[in-house]
């Protein structure tokens, strides 16, 4: 048949009268006759069902209405390597529908890689509902307006790393925190991960139960934001007290993170380290005061999430997402100024904490044994334990250990309340450090000294020696004087008197030789220590200031090695066998 245009058509037409001319029949557009249309016509039309190829090579397949794409149909886009399948209108997708978007095959891989959206389309474009899948792996599912992700959705990336909640002009956003309420862009690479799981149930049960998912996702939110800095802290603080090694690579100890609290400054706003010990690990004693468990990054962020709303809950109160303003002012008041700057004793220089962490475990077994059977060590307990052991002395006095100790708590309001408060390891293994050191430092007086005090990052943190003008520890103080009923001379808990381990025990006094020779012992030891330590202060002497910290660094290592070794295990050795003489065991 030929039509007045010029073009011809093959195939079979069918005539009615009542709706005119409808035929099924193929329609070449070029003389190559690789452009046609084959399938149903109406009133020279393409209508119904039919086949579409363009000289482009370009095919559809479905439904057509007045030379249209309209219907169920699939356009596959040969040069551009993409298909859609799914709802037409007017010659454009609209409905729903699957779009495929075929990527190139990447260099060395056997298989192509394709994006896929599967949704609704309006006039063209991805509008409504649907979900994206994308060529590396991410997974988007959300709300669309115009092509661009808008609305709620969730976008999981290809390494696993999740966000979910409002997205602008394909942007994802986040609440601001300064409480007017306006968004913030987020970036990919600060997406949280789907294995971060925030146990913090009983917090948010604070919170109406209605607003709830949205405080955690906040509470999420501030976490992504400093995850690098997180992920550089953990990692530093894991190192601590560990040798080089070939990856360099440590999990988190309760020790190190002990430290990492202390160095924060976290005892100064009204909460203990062993507090939240507890607050991490309930009831469970042994559990929680073990410097040996394994804290994991999802258990640190926990923890920082709990200490944030302890310290800031009442002042944050009022904020919309108050949780999450509490750990946002948590990191940048307190963390981020603070974490690195180590303090105290134990880690203060690498090659010595390499040194000390061989006695951690020997005195985690004293600190257990010293304990109350139902109650962690105390400060009270640990008085007792040197009182015990004959350990004090002019240079460690009873106000001098409980100011070391105070200035790992928070500020108590009476003495009574103080000795009473749970000693974490870390703390009871810091006043070992610093009782070797002072047992020890005539020997090393001069040289140590001098150079302790030309290191300014380690001598701001060591407690200074209590001063006959010292306001809080001078001999007068209205808690620590003479009089006080607590620590007095004639303590009932520690005078001269004590029934179990007074000089005169009637059991042991002449019988025992270990128990007669104490005083001596200590003093001998003392003696050999010094002779040994003289002669290393003295050929110490002659290196050139380049060698005075490494210098300095043995002659620290070697007063704790005497200390330990020769003073305070085998006082605690002799301790124990006098206690098992007189149980009669």
């Amino acid at each position: 048949m030929l039509f007045s245009n010029g073009l011809t058509m093959d195939g079979v037409g069918v005539f009615t009268r009542d709706d005119g001319l409808k035929y099924e029949g193929t329609m070449f557009y070029n003389e190559e006759k690789t452009s046609w249309y084959k399938g149903d016509w109406e009133k020279n039309k393409r209508e119904g069902v039919g086949d579409r190829r363009y000289t482009s090579g370009n095919f559809y397949s479905g439904e057509w209405k007045n030379n249209l794409r309209h219907g169920e149909g699939t356009m596959k886009w040969v040069t551009l390597g993409q298909q859609y399948e799914g709802e037409w209108q007017n010659g454009v997708q609209h409905g729903e529908g699957t779009h495929v978007w075929i990527v190139r095959r990447s260099d060395g891989s056997q298989y192509s890689q394709r994006n896929r959206y599967k949704g609704d389309f309006v006039n063209g474009q991805r509008h409504g509902r649907g979900t994206f899948y994308y060529a590396d792996g991410s997974i988007y599912e959300g709300q669309w307006k115009n092509n661009s992700k808008h609305g709620q959705g969730k976008f999981t990336s290809s390494d696993g790393r999740v966000f979910e909640g409002d997205f602008v002009n394909d942007q994802m956003m986040k609440t601001s925190l300064n409480g007017n309420g306006s968004l913030t862009p987020v970036g990919i690479s600060d997406l949280l991960r789907p294995d971060i799981v925030l146990n913090i149930d009983d917090l948010l049960k604070k919170i109406p139960e209605e607003k709830r998912d949205v405080e955690l996702q906040q509470v999420k939110f501030v976490l992504l934001e400093h995850d690098k800095e997180l992920k550089s802290i953990y990692s530093f603080y894991s190192r601590l007290g560990h040798g080089p090694t070939l990856d360099n690579t440590f999990l988190l100890s309760r020790l190190q993170l002990w430290q990492l609290l202390k160095d924060c400054n976290i005892h100064q706003h009204g909460i203990t380290l062993s507090m939240i010990d507890h607050h991490m690990k309930g009831d469970d004693t042994a559990e929680i005061h073990s410097p040996f468990t394994t804290v994991l990054f999802d258990e640190l962020l926990n923890c920082l999430v709990m200490v944030a709303h302890q310290i800031y809950s009442k002042d944050m109160m009022n904020e919309e997402h108050f949780l999450a303003a509490c750990l946002s002012k948590l990191f940048t008041h307190i963390i981020l100024p603070n974490a690195k700057n180590v303090k105290g004793f134990l880690f203060r220089q690498p090659s010595f904490a390499v040194a000390a962490m061989k006695y951690v475990k020997r005195c985690w077994g004293i600190y257990q044994a010293f304990s109350n059977a139902d109650h962690p060590m105390t400060c009270r307990h640990f008085l007792w334990m040197f009182k015990d052991l004959r350990l004090l002395d002019d240079n460690v006095t009873t106000m001098r250990i409980i100011q070391i100790i105070s200035d790992e708590k928070c500020q108590p309001q009476n003495l009574s309340s103080f000795v009473d408060l749970e000693m974490t390891f870390l703390e009871f293994f810091e006043v070992l450090l610093w009782s070797a050191e002072m047992k020890f430092q005539r020997i090393s007086n001069g040289f140590k000294e001098d150079n302790l005090q030309s290191d300014s990052e380690v001598e701001r943190d060591r407690p200074e020696e209590p001063q006959d003008k010292d306001e809080e520890f001078e001999d007068k103080d209205e808690e620590f004087e003479d009089k006080d009923v607590e620590f007095q001379d004639k303590d009932e808990e520690f005078e001269d008197k004590d029934v179990e381990f007074q000089d005169k025990d009637e059991d042991f006094q002449d019988k025992d030789v270990k128990s007669m020779c104490d005083v001596s012992a200590e003093d001998a030891v003392n003696e050999e220590v010094q002779i040994q330590m003289n002669e290393k202060f003295a050929s110490a002497g002659h290196r050139e200031d380049a060698g005075v910290e490494n210098t300095e660094t043995e002659l620290e290592v070697q007063t704790i090695h005497q200390f330990f070794n020769h003073l305070f295990f085998p006082a605690v050795n002799h301790h124990q066998e006098v206690t098992r003489n007189m149980k009669g065991e």
